[in-house]
């Protein structure tokens, strides 16, 4: 049996040409119209009946092939057969049906010659040809089950007995080529609980205990919840995850089934990045199409992975011109690419001109004349300063380039943007400048204090000689992206998929997370909300344990945290610390039009000190020798900055 069913199901990939499947259905229907005459006669025909029989059969063959080749009935694949098909076919049928009243009607009024068809056998051949026919498809399809059913079945547990579980379960049973068996819903709708919806049982959440699981076989959770709020969703997942230690899928939200129609394979496991992420935040677009629209605009660490998409956002708003600057040259090759791909499908002639003007120019921040060549020839109206060394540990290692990058490469810009006149200057900062515990934290924290000085210098000038407006500084601070270049959580896939261990640095390290969307509509709305001098805040939601985001990603791939993949802890990098701040603690928050933006209340240094700080810190960077000495003169402007697991932690005993 076995041989035989290799066998078929080697030939199973043939399908079956239309052409044959009209001439089976067209005996099917034939064999009912004899069937319909014998038991309507009690298997009793005498000759004439047999004649007239036969005369029909001939007038039905002609009306079956045109109306079933109309319907389209030849041009199924049987072993697929679905609900549609049977409506199709009772159609088709019922029209063959009619068509055979009408010849009755004509031979009686017009005496053409045909044989009349007794009604009550046509309402007999009506039901026995429907049926025959339907059934002999489905006999097909469960064939074609038989020969796939050698395999492992996978039973499932459907999360929500609503429309979208419904949905969920008829897709899996209907594919054949995936052994997938629903072994039950689970819902926490009282009136469903204990009920049975097309066959299936209802179960309460109760069960998603690794007892019943176990018992029951069921080795997959599908998520089938529409309508759900974001942090909901997240909480209800992260519950299933912890409870169960299952493989947890989920069903795509309706818009992005393909023409209407849910598919097997958009049923997929949840990804964390997707569990991570928030209900979609509605920013003002309208301020930021004044502040954007036929202006210049100059986007420093384009090919980042905020700066890629800043400029991808900011397409949308139909810049002058867009100035692209980093200092990667092959990254800046795919993001020149992605653009031309984007605006080549976009049917806006606004597009294809923002494209066709747009400069890509390789350079680094740090060098003062190739900035200045720039700002004298690009005039842009608007910077966004998104270039930065950000990697903690590694700046730890080369505070040297910290400083030459994220503090002096910001003032070159700053004080380039004062002098051409920018309209604004938007620098993207980090939660790590709070309360800094390592160099990098700390020089983005300078450069924070720089350009708010710089801002106040400004505008204090301007309001005592009545010039022309002064630029804008406004400074941005968010935590980590979900997708950006260093990102933990594309870490952790490759050691789950190498098998682990899995290295976390600390039981209890939190991080805050946002989506790099998110962030770059925060600092696009911050470019249109800012007056000057302010750090804008984003509400980051609730921090993040990354112990138990490892937990979740190891539970997401279907194995177990510490049995199938094993959790090592590493210890605390340089200058890493265990939870991230988006505020000083003498920082209060300030709320602005936006319930998700605040601004940060900081005190602002006069600009002669902060000048006096920086040229110590300048003339001790040009020698690039005496790195002890070069963060012991930034400690100096930042009192708060107190190294944490870094060499650099003996100049705070010192103090």
């Amino acid at each position: 049996m076995d041989r035989i069913k290799k066998f078929l199901l080697l030939k199973s990939d043939y399908f079956i040409p239309g052409w044959l499947i009209l001439f089976k259905d067209l005996l099917l229907v034939l064999f009912a119209l004899a069937a319909a005459y014998t038991l309507r006669y009690n298997f009793q025909l005498p000759d004439h009946l047999l004649q007239g029989m036969y005369s029909n059969m001939v007038s039905l063959t002609a009306i079956t092939l045109v109306v079933h080749y109309a319907c389209g009935l030849n041009k199924s694949i049987i072993r697929h057969t679905s609900l549609n098909d049977v409506i199709l076919i009772f159609k088709a049928n019922f029209i063959v049906t009619c068509l055979l009243i009408l010849l009755n009607i004509l031979e009686f009024y017009f005496h053409i010659p045909v044989f009349r068809i007794p009604h009550s056998v046509i309402i007999i051949f009506f039901i026995l040809s429907t049926v025959i026919v339907i059934l002999t498809r489905f006999a097909v399809r469960l064939f074609y089950y038989w020969l796939k059913s050698g395999g492992e079945v996978t039973r499932v547990l459907i999360y929500g007995a609503g429309s979208a579980g419904i949905i969920t379960k008829n897709v899996l049973h209907a594919d054949l080529s995936c052994i997938t068996r629903v072994a039950g819903f689970v819902d926490n709708n009282p009136g469903k609980i204990g009920k049975t919806i097309e066959g299936i049982y209802v179960y309460s959440t109760g069960v998603l205990n690794p007892k019943f699981l176990k018992d029951h076989g069921i080795k997959q959770i599908i998520m089938a919840i529409h309508n759900i709020d974001q942090e909901k969703r997240r909480d209800l997942v992260e519950e299933v995850l912890r409870l169960t230690n299952l493989q947890v899928k989920e069903v795509p939200p309706v818009d992005n089934w393909i023409n209407g129609q849910l598919s097997l394979k958009q049923i997929n496991p949840v990804k964390i990045s997707e569990l991570l992420q928030r209900s979609e935040i509605k920013l003002r677009n309208e301020h930021v199409s004044r502040q954007i629209e036929g202006k210049r605009i100059l986007v420093t660490g384009a090919a980042g992975s905020i700066g890629s998409e800043l400029v991808r956002q900011l397409f949308r708003f139909r810049p002058a011109k867009l100035i692209v600057i980093d200092q990667g040259e092959t990254p800046m090759f795919h993001l020149e690419n992605g653009l031309k791909d984007y605006s080549a499908a976009s049917p806006s002639p606004e597009m294809k001109a923002v494209m066709e003007g747009m400069e890509f120019i390789i350079a680094n921040i740090g060098d003062p004349v190739t900035m200045e060549q720039i700002f004298a020839e690009q005039r842009p109206h608007v910077v966004f300063h998104a270039a930065a060394y950000k990697h903690v540990p590694m700046m730890e290692r080369n505070p040297f380039e910290a400083v030459r990058v994220n503090i002096f490469g910001t003032k070159t810009l700053a004080d380039l943007a004062a002098k051409y006149h920018c309209e604004k200057f938007v620098m993207i900062s980090t939660d790590k400048a709070v309360n800094p515990t390592n160099v990098m934290g700390a020089t983005k924290r300078a450069a924070e204090i720089y350009i708010q000085s710089l801002n106040k210098l400004l505008h204090s000038m301007n309001a005592e000689s009545g010039l022309l407006p002064v630029t804008e500084f406004i400074t941005t601070r968010f935590g980590n992206v979900l997708g950006s270049n260093g990102s933990v959580i594309p870490v952790f896939e490759k050691q789950i998929k190498a098998g682990g261990p899995v290295t976390v640095t600390h039981p209890d390290i939190t991080r805050y997370f946002m989506t790099i969307p998110e962030a770059c509509q925060l600092v696009l709305e911050a470019g249109a909300l800012g007056n000057g001098g302010e750090i804008l805040m984003f509400d980051m939601g609730k921090p993040v344990k990354i112990a138990e985001l490892a937990r979740n990603m190891i539970r997401l791939s279907g194995l177990v945290p510490e049995k199938d993949i094993k959790i090592v802890y590493t210890g605390l990098r340089p200058g890493e610390k265990l939870y991230e701040e988006l505020l000083y603690d003498r920082e209060t928050g300030q709320k602005t039009h936006h319930p998700k933006i605040f601004i940060a209340q900081t005190s602002t240094y006069p600009f002669e000190d902060v000048m006096n700080y920086l040229s110590v810190i300048q003339e001790i960077a040009k020698d690039r020798l005496d790195s002890m000495n070069l963060v012991a003169r930034i400690k100096d402007l930042i009192p708060e900055f107190l190294s944490n697991n870094s060499i650099y932690e003996e100049l705070d005993r010192r103090a």
